[in-house]
């Protein structure tokens, strides 16, 4: 294989992930948020324990000691000594240069990337080649939805 040959399959392998990475996340997101809402459907009554056939729950309250917030400490800081804590406000909201470094990647016109391609990157996160082929269509059609809504070149930053 060339150079340049290996250069593509790296691209189009990085084309892939992003492409799956998108969906996945997307189906993350939603479990994430529909979580605490369930967990706050569930009512376990004044026994605060449940004991099931398959499953279990209980609630403990704990009372803990947390760090204050950043803004909290700055707050407390400023009264104390009004003088600093200006200073260290203006210090705060003064930019800083910083520097990064993005690569940018996308498919040519008229090009695509094949089911060997996504079938690649899925067995390489684990997947079987059996399950990587029976959610393959499935990930491709919430990918294409979602596709609708992101600019085809991509960019991650990579320094």
């Amino acid at each position: 294989m060339s150079i340049d040959e290996d250069l593509e399959d790296d691209i189009l392998e990085l084309i892939a992930m992003d492409r799956l990475a998108i969906p996945i996340s997307s189906m993350s997101a939603k479990l994430k948020r529909q979580q605490p809402e369930l967990a706050k459907e569930i009512d376990l009554g004044d026994k605060r324990q449940y004991q099931g056939q398959r499953c279990y729950a209980r609630i403990e309250d704990k009372n803990l000691e947390k760090a204050r917030t950043l803004s909290e400490g700055i707050k407390l800081f400023s009264k104390k000594y009004p003088e600093y804590g200006d200073k260290l406000k203006e210090i705060i909201k003064q930019k800083r240069e910083v520097k990064e470094t993005h690569l940018y990647y996308g498919m040519n016109k008229g090009c695509i990337l094949t089911e060997a391609d996504y079938i690649g990157v899925m067995q390489s996160l684990g997947f079987t080649e059996t399950t990587a082929r029976s959610l393959y269509p499935e990930l491709m059609a919430v990918s294409r939805s979602l596709a609708k809504k992101r600019k085809e070149e991509r960019k991650i930053m990579i320094g």
